[in-house]
């Protein structure tokens, strides 16, 4: 099952785009994601002198039910959405607990020792932050988050089939109207659109990496019809599929000279 994850900027900024969603993330400000999102992600403000400097550190969920069961953790401050991904404010004690993690580099041997109780520290920081309730609902079994969090996990195996939304919710439990406004709720996406995004971020994939043409990619991703695949292609990455793959190829090649 995909695990929550959070990531810390040292130098630079990311842009994440989510459907109509934007989340930009820099040194104040973290992103956490609990759930697999199809994303486009663009890195922003850096340099050859400069360069971007992130780190992603992947969350345990086990842990995290373990805390709240264990501890008598202060509530967490008050949020209001339930979508997948947000940013926080990254805080003296969220920032200096990072950097002795980062710092166990320099002395490989300390880390099997001292590298889980910097991370605990860390998931509790995040438990009672702003983005804490987030982190809680997808650890709570049984909770809507997690339901939704399966058939996410259903999807990114099985994107190319056919979908009937039927049956993602009764995989649910949910009934479809219900299991339609909290699958939007978290992923800014209708179910059929997250199918979608996953078809023709694998398609682009393919395209640029295994060099298959737009038609073979479209069918090998679930597409019936061609100029379907090439309209919904162009509507998410703003080019026609031959066009977008030359400009990536290019923008590569200009990047190692």
């Amino acid at each position: 099952m995909y695990e929550p994850s959070v990531c810390v900027v040292a130098q630079g900024a990311k842009r994440v785009i989510l459907g109509e969603d934007t989340f930009i993330y820099d040194a104040h400000h973290y992103l956490i994601t609990s759930v697999h999102l199809p994303t486009v992600v663009q890195i922003i403000n850096a340099s050859e002198e400069k360069p971007y400097l992130g780190l992603r550190l992947t969350l345990n969920v086990r842990e995290i039910s373990q805390m709240m069961v264990d501890s008598n953790l202060p509530a967490p401050r008050v949020q209001q959405s339930s979508r997948g991904m947000a940013t926080g404010e990254v805080t003296p004690p969220l920032l200096n607990a990072f950097r002795r993690l980062v710092d166990l580099l320099a002395d490989e041997k300390d880390i099997p020792i001292l590298a889980p109780t910097i991370q605990r520290e860390i998931v509790y920081r995040l438990l009672v932050g702003d983005q804490g309730e987030r982190l809680r609902q997808i650890a709570s079994m049984g909770s809507q988050s997690q339901q939704i969090a399966g058939t996410i996990e259903w999807l990114q195996k099985n994107f190319a089939q056919q979908l009937r939304i039927d049956d993602l919710a009764a995989k649910a439990g949910m009934s479809t109207s219900t299991f339609h406004h909290h699958f939007r709720s978290m992923t800014a996406l209708s179910p059929l659109q997250y199918q979608k995004h996953l078809r023709l971020q694998e398609a682009r994939q393919l395209m640029l990496t295994e060099h298959l043409d737009a038609a073979t990619a479209a069918f090998h991703v679930g597409y019936e019809s061609p100029s379907q695949f090439s309209r919904e292609y162009s509507r998410l990455f703003g080019a026609p599929p031959l066009r977008d793959i030359k400009n990536l190829l290019q923008d590569t090649a200009v990047t190692m000279v």
